[in-house]
């Protein structure tokens, strides 16, 4: 399974595409296919017929799989899409920080 730059959980800045500009939390990577899941971005709706799992049938809304090159973790500091590097604390762990202003972008 190969690495991407963000993690479940992330927050991250769109920075290409129809839905640039937008930003919000990750929902699921999916390695594989080399896509990610943005809460409440690139919205796509469904025609989901009634099923065991779903009772209620019709026309649902939800996230649509975005490319992974297409988004950028965010700054707190610098309130932006940055891209980041890898520090390795005294203490042997690695911590991601932002290129830009060097402040740490891990929570925690």
């Amino acid at each position: 399974m190969p690495s991407a730059h963000v993690r479940r959980g992330d927050t991250v800045g769109v920075i290409s595409g129809r839905e640039r500009g937008k930003r919000g939390k990750v929902l699921r990577v999916l390695h594989d296919k080399g896509r990610v899941l943005v809460e409440n971005v690139n919205m796509i709706k469904k025609h989901q017929r009634p099923t065991q799992k779903v009772r209620q049938g019709g026309i649902i809304e939800r996230e649509g799989p975005l490319p992974l090159s297409n988004v950028l973790l965010m700054c707190a500091r610098c309130d932006r899409p940055v891209r980041h590097g890898i520090k390795v604390l005294a203490d042997g762990r690695k911590q991601r920080v932002c290129k830009r202003c060097g402040e740490s972008i891990d929570r925690g």
